[in-house]
């Protein structure tokens, strides 16, 4: 009879527990990727990427051509007078659960970013229990939804692009630093209260056998504050921000050899120790910049000395540098975030100088600029060309 009890009892407790019937299978649930936001005629416009896992492991391994019915990824498209709505009307057509704990990029619109609307996405995305910090961010001119579907270079996984993971490629070249949202929110919560956004466009430089391949390409930044969208630098314009900074692992620049001749030579620069330091004289303050770097010398024409070359590399960086500086400035962009140096070394002044987070900045602001190139490495060879002529 106490067998009896004990085993009714241990029935009724197995009763009682939940188990795992309530947790949604993954085979049916979509996963967000890619996260794509506009703004028109007074509507939020949002792209929704689906990627599609079963495909994740054909196209990372040595099969170059994973089923054609198995898409990598799909595209949805909706609008709303909030993003909340614009997100629910696209519910309405998505035959599985949503899970966004895989959310892996955002991109903006140059109008998603004007007027605040931008700060009120990014607290709307936040808010959210299933996103994080680490969601990648980056801004467009482009067709947000040509972006979102372009595919990898061979076809390879989503979860390895370059928008997916814009750190694989910062060894080869840091021409631009990734933001995440954790480096969007500090940016925007601390003086200067402006972030240069990585600027993605559509790069259409390779090719397959059959058709012109895809690719998307980072070609500079937007600058987003927390009073909305401030401009773009393009191009050449952005190429001084890799140079201000200590994260950037290699970059390039290229110059003549000689004024008068046709002669052009490329050194890859790398291990850049940037030192910026305020001066304050007479409630006024400029900035000493202190920039350090290795060279690598590539292939070139005709003999050459380290002396040469170095005077050419200080001055190209130099260029550079200055030219940033003058474009942001003629935007009202602090672009070196001047003002967060003196903020951290000199609260006192920053204080009675700052107006909204920011100090007033001119083209003289940067008194001193001086690089030093520590090392000139000739690569294999010495500074003589491999073939004699």
């Amino acid at each position: 009879m106490k067998k009896k009890i004990i085993l009714l009892s241990g029935l009724a407790t197995s009763l009682l527990l939940s188990g795992c019937w309530d947790v949604t299978e993954p085979q049916r649930m979509y996963y967000v990727d890619g996260l794509g936001i506009d703004y028109k005629e007074g509507q939020y416009e949002i792209y929704l990427q689906l990627i599609n896992f079963t495909n994740v492991a054909t196209s990372e391994s040595s099969n170059p051509n994973p089923h054609p019915q198995a898409a990598q990824a799909e595209v949805g498209q909706s609008k709303g007078k909030t993003l909340e709505e614009a997100l629910f009307k696209l519910f309405r057509s998505i035959d599985q659960k949503v899970f966004w704990g895989h959310l892996t990029y955002i991109i903006f619109s140059k109008e998603a970013m004007q007027d605040k609307n931008a700060l009120s996405i990014l607290d709307s995305v936040l808010r959210y229990r299933e996103t994080r910090y680490q969601i990648w961010t980056y801004c467009t001119e482009d067709p947000i939804k040509d972006i979102l579907l372009i595919m990898p270079i061979l076809n390879k996984s989503l979860t390895s692009s370059k928008l997916g993971n814009p750190l694989n490629t910062a060894d080869q070249e840091t021409f631009i630093e990734p933001v995440n949202f954790r480096n969007l929110v500090i940016g925007l919560n601390e003086p200067n209260h402006e972030i240069g956004i990585p600027y993605v466009t559509i790069n259409k430089n390779w090719e397959m056998a059959k058709q012109q391949g895809q690719d998307t390409a980072f070609m500079g930044v937007g600058v987003l504050s927390k009073d909305g969208f401030k401009g773009f630098l393009k191009n050449d314009t952005a190429r001084g921000m890799q140079w201000m900074h200590n994260r950037t692992h290699r970059g390039e620049v290229t110059f003549k050899l000689d004024d008068n001749e046709t002669d052009y030579l490329t050194t890859t620069l790398e291990k850049i120790k940037v030192a910026i330091k305020p001066v304050v004289k007479n409630n006024q303050v400029t900035f000493e910049v202190d920039v350090k770097l290795n060279a690598t010398v590539n292939g070139f024409k005709r003999n050459v000395s380290e002396k040469e070359i170095r005077k050419k590399i200080i001055k190209e960086v130099k260029k550079e540098i200055i030219t940033t500086y003058e474009e942001a400035l003629a935007q009202d962009i602090d672009i070196y975030r001047l003002s967060e140096q003196l903020y951290r070394k000199n609260v006192k002044v920053w204080k009675k100088l700052e107006k909204d987070g920011k100090i007033p900045l001119t083209s003289s602001s940067i008194s001193k600029l001086k690089i030093d190139v520590n090392q000139v490495n000739s690569g294999r060879k010495i500074f003589t060309g491999t073939i004699n002529e």
